[in-house]
């Protein structure tokens, strides 16, 4: 990097109220050697990882039985099993509080706010509880919803997983045919959907969909309708399977909530993968090792604990919003958001924040970079005083996104780039709160991660680009792939490249500050004339210049070799001319280097993305060389594919 200073650097005072100050001393007592800095900590969290799980099981104040072995079979992967023997409920442990403080402030744009106690919180769990084992619901038996990230969606989650049940959600804007790719695989018994929801002011129903859904899944006994339009009854009305949620639970008063504890291998979660090559793989991931990692990433890496205003914005088919709902079992209180961040205007998600003190503030790079070129300037607009944490993920956080949180958000905040994904529903690589944060890199692998940077041969590399690897297994790696009997898929999505060792598919590069860089997926990689370019790295650049909003990136197969090709979408009233792509092309040299710079760039009018807002380079890639893009389901705006198709700038 060329900044060498750090961006912000935590005060002595912060340190030592750092959750993780506390773990460490703790964990000093169990291993009998003093840790005095973060490095030494991470070395002994992966050398003794049953020492470490156990010390985190503790720690955090998991309920159940945590037995007597902590680790089997600890060098495969996959086939590592932690907890043999534990018994747990992953509802029992985010149901711990009671009483009248909050656990949950609800905002739907501007249309609805609601907020429930921790009371109000397991009575309506209870309910639902009851309504579920009514209709049969057993333990191994989905659940799957459709639904907005609102209150109810966070207490059908808890109700199912208390008594066993497996949970999946996407959020009410897929497709007919994406939410089929997804559900039809996994035959839920039980469908929760909303009666329609809010974006951008608009109300949007869904009953015409959820109608064509139900058709289509055999497996669903009751569809229960939640109300946010005012019209569950009505759209409940119309299908033999539904009721409105209200109706359902009539029948039921609150009474105190039964928790099956099972295996810690117990499935918790499916998620979906969000591909754009076949239907999207189902990844099932445990209640134990989901549990124990998010306890491990929010209070240790995120701080978080009793009292705290916790916000991740994101929708039901995103893995943050699994990442979010477990804050419950720290005492945290949730902040949902559902709707568009930029309606009324680019302020309503740090008007939120001001309103409820919010303490953690979590959001996308993208919607960092869309508010720093929207010119808002929170730190002189808004009282974020409360915020300590602000958090960054789903794209890789350029260092004009880092130098905009502490010039126009907030100058004294812990800035936590976080990455990992669906398929670990957790993280990789995130903030330490006891480290400095520079710009561009994100601080440090996760603790019990044995992360690295390895080249094309198994080699760890610092200071340059390589595959990001984590050589020891962990407690959240998935349980299985449904339908996938023999784990061949499994296998092949992160083992195939290096034996017994977890492949992530991401192009990083690990710096002189132990931190990390994420220069974008390395299956769309850029390898122009054999030099391997992330893609992040171009969007870096070009992503700063006024003229253009967003912009993608693919490498052209042209002539025995690659050569990189730069859509942009430009602001209103520019046009790519001579002039423009020139600047592009200076830009681009000067600040990343000559050989980033593209062959051909090409003007569009939009930018396919997946439903999670991601940018799909190997669509646009499949596109241009004339190959189906088969599942279309997963993309946004799939319609944005046409103008990337026999495009005359690329036939020479």
């Amino acid at each position: 990097m060329s900044r060498t200073d750090p961006l912000w650097t935590p005060s002595p005072d912060a340190v030592r109220r750092a959750p993780i100050m506390a773990f460490m001393a703790d964990a000093s007592k169990r291993a009998g050697r003093v840790f005095n800095t973060y490095e030494e900590l991470h070395a002994w969290s992966v050398e003794d990882r049953e020492a470490f799980w156990s010390l985190v099981w503790d720690f955090c104040g998991v309920v159940g039985q945590k037995g007597e072995r902590m680790l089997v079979d600890g060098e495969r992967m996959p086939g590592a099993a932690f907890f043999p023997e534990a018994r747990l409920n992953f509802a029992e442990n985010l149901l711990v509080r009671s009483g009248a403080g909050e656990a949950i402030v609800f905002r739907g744009e501007d249309k609805v706010e609601r907020r429930l106690s921790w009371d109000d919180l397991r009575a309506l769990v209870s309910r639902l509880q009851q309504a579920l084992i009514d209709a049969g619901v057993k333990a191994g038996d989905r659940v799957a919803a459709m639904m907005p990230n609102m209150p109810e969606t966070v207490a059908c989650m808890l109700a199912a997983t208390s008594i066993g049940a497996i949970w999946s959600s996407c959020s009410p804007d897929f497709g007919e045919q994406g939410v089929l790719d997804r559900f039809g695989q996994i035959e839920p018994v039980v469908f929760v959907a909303c009666d329609g929801y809010w974006y951008a002011g608009k109300r949007i129903e869904v009953a015409d969909k959820i109608g064509k859904v139900l058709d289509k899944l055999p497996s669903v006994r009751l569809a229960l309708i939640v109300d946010y339009l005012g019209e569950a009854e009505q759209v409940a009305a119309g299908f033999d399977r539904a009721t409105a949620l209200e109706t359902a639970l009539r029948p039921f008063a609150p009474k105190p909530l039964f928790f099956e504890r099972l295996a810690f291998s117990h499935p918790l979660y499916i998620l979906f993968s969000s591909g754009t090559t076949g239907i999207p793989k189902c990844i099932v991931h445990s209640a134990g090792g989901t549990l124990l990692q998010h306890f491990k990433e929010q209070r240790l890496h995120a701080g978080i604990g009793e009292g705290d205003r916790f916000f991740y914005f994101t929708t039901c088919g995103w893995m943050m919003w699994n990442w979010l709902a477990s804050g419950l079992g720290l005492g945290a209180t949730l902040l949902l958001y559902d709707g568009s961040p930029f309606y009324p205007d680019g302020n309503a998600l740090f008007d939120y924040a001001q309103d409820e003190k919010m303490t953690y503030f979590g959001t996308s790079a993208k919607f960092i970079d869309s508010a720093r070129k929207a010119g808002l300037e929170p730190i002189a607009t808004h009282d974020l005083s409360t915020v300590r944490v602000i958090s960054s993920t789903g794209s890789p956080l350029s260092p004009e996104g880092f130098e905009f949180v502490y010039a126009g958000i907030k100058a004294d905040v812990h800035l936590a780039s976080i990455s990992g994904g669906t398929d670990i529903v957790s993280c990789f690589v995130l903030g330490v709160p006891t480290r400095p944060v520079w710009s561009g890199e994100i601080q440090g692998a996760g603790l019990g991660m044995a992360v690295d940077v390895w080249d094309d041969d198994g080699r760890p590399v610092r200071g340059e680009k390589g595959e990001l690897v984590c050589s020891r297994a962990f407690p959240s790696m998935p349980i299985m792939f449904w339908n996938d009997p023999d784990g061949a898929k499994y296998h092949a999505a992160y083992f195939d490249r290096f034996d017994n060792v977890w492949c992530h598919g991401d192009f990083a590069e690990r710096t002189e500050h132990d931190g990390f860089i994420i220069h974008g997926r390395s299956d769309a990689t850029l390898n122009p004339g054999g030099v391997r370019i992330g893609t992040a790295e171009i969007y870096n650049q070009v992503e700063q210049m006024d003229e253009v909003i967003e912009a993608i990136c693919i490498g052209q197969d042209w002539d025995d070799d690659v050569r990189v090709v730069l859509f942009v979408r430009l602001a209103d009233g520019v046009v790519l001319d001579e002039a423009l792509e020139k600047l592009i092309r200076t830009k681009i040299r000067t600040g990343a280097s000559p050989r980033h710079v593209p062959a051909r760039i090409v003007a569009v009018q939009d930018i396919p993305r997946t439903k999670s807002g991601k940018i799909t380079e190997l669509a646009v890639r499949d596109v241009v060389h004339g190959r189906a893009v088969k599942n279309k389901e997963a993309l946004a705006n799939p319609e944005a594919l046409a103008y990337f198709a026999g495009l005359s700038q690329l036939q020479n």
